[in-house]
């Protein structure tokens, strides 16, 4: 059954985290970590060799405030690949709020771009891949709190966040104890679920931040699958916040005005497809049904483009929401222990 997936996910990558830092500009330093290549979803979930190897850059940021140690949060970019308008300016309110933050471009690690990618077997994979082994990286570095540490995204690497807190893909990418805190996701794809069962998800707990408008992935479709979970004993730990005006992109201000991109890939007209750890499903009319590829490959044809368009207010108002959750979830150290 996985090797049907593969046509969609067929490659992803990880591998440990290892230790070239030098320092960089605005008190940023600059860190590297490994990342391994599988050949396909079959043979990650199989625990089968890696076939290959890529280092990823990344930038590691601290609060002005000092601490012995900080909770962290990794910042996953969206398809256009990391942006300091936006992934970097997210990640320095974050670390205004006391968190440290650590930003990479994984499809400037693979010489590639995410439009080159965008469709293509294993483009979210990666992204999974290099997220749990950037979690290495930070739960080594003697300045970050490894059991405090959380994920965010944003549309493609929102779906990187939402999957890399299932149970399947952390286990196989990441044996040990070590996992993600909390994870955010800002306006998701919406292309992957769980299936639902006890243990699908790591426990920690998921914000969905959606748009009203946002035609990529309309937000009965995450109520659909919340409702499915529920229905099936196994409810998904997912808090939704809905801002109602909103289109996909509203943090980044490269997206202008809202308009409509007709030639973008998008799966708003496609189920959910529902990993497991035994198989893979479409969710439709509630039920978990055999994963058809070409089915699922005719509903991205059928109905191709979304809209994007940036919005300041809910730009902050968002990012307000994704502070005080994580503030909740990994509970950072009061004022009075800081030195």
């Amino acid at each position: 059954m996985y090797q049907m997936l593969c046509v969609l996910v067929a490659t992803i990558a990880y591998g440990t985290a290892t230790g070239h830092c030098q320092k960089s500009q605005a008190g940023m330093t600059t860190v590297t970590f490994q990342s391994s290549t599988y050949s396909d979803m079959r043979r990650l979930l199989a625990r089968e060799a890696e076939a290959g190897a890529v280092t990823v850059t990344a930038s590691l940021g601290f609060p002005e405030q000092t601490r012995d140690r900080y909770p962290a949060v990794i910042v996953v970019h969206a398809i256009g690949g990391y942006r300091d308008t936006n992934e970097g300016y997210v990640a320095a309110e974050l670390r205004k709020a006391g968190f440290a933050t650590l930003t990479y471009d994984s499809f400037a690690a693979r010489g590639t771009t995410g439009a080159a990618l965008q469709g293509s077997p294993g483009y979210l994979t990666v992204g999974v891949a290099d997220a749990y082994a950037a979690l290495q990286l930070l739960s080594g570095e003697k300045r970050i709190d490894a059991d405090r540490i959380a994920i965010i995204g944003f549309s493609y690497g929102a779906e990187v966040a939402h999957l890399a807190a299932f149970e399947t893909l952390r286990s196989a990418l990441n044996p040990g104890p070590g996992r993600f805190v909390a994870h955010v996701a800002f306006y998701p794809g919406g292309t992957f679920g769980a299936i639902a069962e006890p243990g699908a998800y790591t426990s920690a707990p998921v914000l969905m931040l959606l748009g009203g408008k946002d035609d990529n992935l309309p937000v009965t479709k995450i109520e659909s699958y919340l409702a499915y979970a529920r229905a099936a004993g196994a409810p998904a730990p997912i808090e939704t916040m809905i801002y109602p005006g909103a289109y996909h992109a509203w943090t980044v201000p490269d997206a202008g005005p809202a308009r409509f991109y007709p030639n973008f890939v998008s799966t708003k007209e496609c189920p959910l497809i529902l990993l497991g750890p035994k198989r893979v499903a479409l969710l439709i009319d509630g039920e978990a049904k055999p994963f058809d590829p070409a089915a699922f490959g005719a509903c991205v044809a059928a109905a191709p483009g979304y809209s994007m368009g940036f919005d300041a207010a809910v730009r902050a108002q968002s990012i307000t929401e994704a502070v005080r959750f994580l503030q909740r979830s990994l509970r950072p150290q009061d004022a009075s222990q800081a030195r």
